[in-house]
């Protein structure tokens, strides 16, 4: 849990910090810096590193985006509208009888095939996977409403409130929900 913590919260304070005192171009660069310093000292520990990478790479982006636009506001919209992107993909899996979560928690644990077809298994992991949609378009909703109304500090905030330690309730309810299910 606490790399969960790393990868949701310290580029976002870091981009805050730097934008505030040096400028777009440092913070930028700085955060992309710090997505792959994090993928190193997840690999040095021995942790699984693909969503470490996917983060490096979307910070990459943002940044390349950020400085193209000169705007921290366009930095910090674009994780709004991923947000949204995930929420759609949460809710539609779960429309059509895929459940996204389902086919994630397979990268935690090793369901067995017979299992994974089973009613029980789509019924636990379409909910979940609604759960999920729901909080993700919520965040994207929420977060957009505190760049418009709080400027760029009101959207940092906001993006540190609702991210990790709401994620973190998010997965834990997960585990426990699915545990009493499949129990």
């Amino acid at each position: 849990m606490p790399t969960f913590a790393l990868e949701g919260i310290l580029p976002v304070l870091l981009f805050y910090g730097l934008w505030r005192t040096a400028g777009l171009a440092p913070a930028a660069i700085a955060t992309s810096g710090a997505g792959i310093a994090i993928v190193v000292w997840q690999r040095r520990r021995g942790f699984d590193t693909a969503l470490a990478w996917a983060t490096a790479v979307f910070l990459a982006i943002q940044a390349v985006v950020a400085l193209v636009t000169d705007s921290a506001t366009v930095y910090l919209a674009q994780p709004v509208v991923l947000s949204t992107l995930w929420g759609i993909a949460h809710l539609g899996s779960a429309a059509i009888g895929r459940p996204l979560v389902g086919a994630l928690a397979r990268g935690w644990y090793p369901f067995p095939p017979e299992f994974r077809a089973t009613p029980l298994y789509r019924r636990e992991f379409t909910l979940q996977s609604v759960v999920w949609g729901v909080y993700c378009l919520g965040r994207a909703m929420f977060r957009l409403w505190a760049l418009r109304t709080g400027g760029v500090g009101g959207l940092v905030a906001v993006t540190i409130l609702t991210g990790t330690p709401m994620a973190a309730g998010l997965v834990a309810w997960g585990l426990w929900h699915a545990r009493r299910a499949f129990a």
